[in-house]
């Protein structure tokens, strides 16, 4: 949005012309994900309609695009529904960390990651979604994927940790924890803050995270908007 100094305050306009630019479809004032990597969409400035209307020219009139940090909308688009959220960063409380039960999911995990999605339902995520980021895993004795996280956007010197989950069978022991921090640990190594994005009803997770060293950056809401032509 006009005036915006924080990357963080337009997340995804700045990861998808930044970090994420080759896998941006749109040109213009607006970029989004392909379908198959992530639902996102970011404007330049959510109040200026030329915004709107090169996103309409790429997802398609009457197409329903989902946007991180809605503020404002064009006159007659229709908010089709709107989830409270909050983003939160780490602080210096935060401790990052290894751990060698941890492994690098790749490609021939996808199916895996994928039904470990199906059954915890962290949020959003696609077969191409591990393109984002590094994905980090810890499979049982058997090789289930027992949980998983990874790296979501990437926004300047900030990268968004996301996708964190764990197999009902395997809660209590500590794992998305271990994960959060090796994950942050990647993140920190190439000198950029870890950050989080949170469903605000979702207060099991948020009283964790702050537990952990997390802060509350900002309230925002996540919202699909249905287009129309402009």
């Amino acid at each position: 949005m006009a005036g915006v100094t924080n990357p963080l305050d337009n997340p995804v306009w700045s990861a998808l012309t930044g970090v994420h630019a080759d896998l941006a479809e749109g040109t213009g004032l607006a970029r989004r994900y392909p379908a198959d990597v992530s639902p996102f969409s970011g404007l330049a400035d959510q109040r200026d309609p030329r915004a709107w209307a090169d996103l309409a020219a790429t997802a398609g009139p009457g197409a329903e695009v989902v946007v991180p940090a809605l503020e404002h909308t064009p006159p007659g688009a229709e908010v089709t529904w709107r989830l409270p959220g909050v983003q939160l960063v780490a602080s210096e409380a935060f401790t990052s960390s290894r751990s060698e039960q941890v492994v690098e999911l790749g490609e021939h995990d996808v199916d895996d990651m994928l039904d470990l999605v199906e059954r915890t339902r962290p949020g959003p995520f696609a077969r191409r979604t591990r393109l984002l980021g590094t994905y980090l895993g810890v499979r049982g004795e058997d090789g289930k994927l027992l949980a998983m996280a990874g790296e979501r956007l990437r926004v300047g010197t900030a990268t968004e940790i996301s996708a964190v989950c764990t197999d009902p069978s395997a809660r209590g022991r500590g794992l998305a924890t271990t994960l959060l921090r090796a994950v942050a640990q990647g993140v920190r190594d190439r000198g950029e803050l870890p950050f989080l994005h949170a469903a605000a009803t979702n207060t099991g997770a948020i009283g964790l995270y702050e537990h952990l060293g997390f802060t509350l950056r900002r309230t925002l809401d996540f919202a699909s908007v249905r287009l129309r032509a402009l």
